[in-house]
């Protein structure tokens, strides 16, 4: 049995595994007992997460670093800044929930895929949901409002969506 073999049994097991049973393996995992009050879904999701992180050796040392230093001007200051230049990698899904819709994109070396169809700039993905002209980057919360900074939800949005390069 392959690697990934392993842990893909190892993440389909979880949802078969008692609630008690998780809060121990994530403790084992995270080194910290789960909240009290924690969903039974949220338990399962961060165990394999954190099966999967460990399979793959976890992040880099930059990536760690930069998380670092984000989470420590968000704590100081309340917002963070964001890099100009943020990079978008192919294969990136982006979303943004408008007027109750939830719309997903899905970023590829040269074009954008929306709705089943392809697009040249996220601006006019932008136009086509919101029938108004939008900078689409600013639109799918990449580009920063004109003070330089953005709120700590749009950062987390943009980092977790794997939208920033790190």
């Amino acid at each position: 049995m392959s690697r990934d073999d392993r842990l893909a049994a190892q993440v389909e097991e979880l949802p078969t595994l008692d609630t008690a049973a998780l809060r121990k393996r994530w403790t084992e995992l995270v080194g910290l007992e789960p909240a009290p009050r924690i969903s039974r879904d949220l338990l399962i999701r961060g165990v394999a997460y954190r099966l999967q992180e460990e399979a793959d050796h976890g992040l880099s040392k930059q990536a760690l670093r930069h998380l670092a230093r984000a989470a420590k001007e968000l704590s100081e200051t309340g917002s963070m800044r964001v890099s100009a230049g943020v990079g978008i990698k192919p294969g990136t899904k982006l979303i943004r929930a408008w007027k109750g819709r939830v719309h997903e994109v899905t970023v590829l070396d040269d074009t954008y895929i929306w709705s089943g169809k392809p697009y040249r700039s996220l601006s006019q993905i932008a136009r086509a949901i919101t029938g108004t002209r939008w900078s689409g980057p600013r639109f799918f919360g990449l580009e920063t409002p004109a003070s330089g900074s953005v709120s700590a939800r749009e950062g987390a949005a943009a980092i977790s969506a794997g939208a920033v390069d790190v």
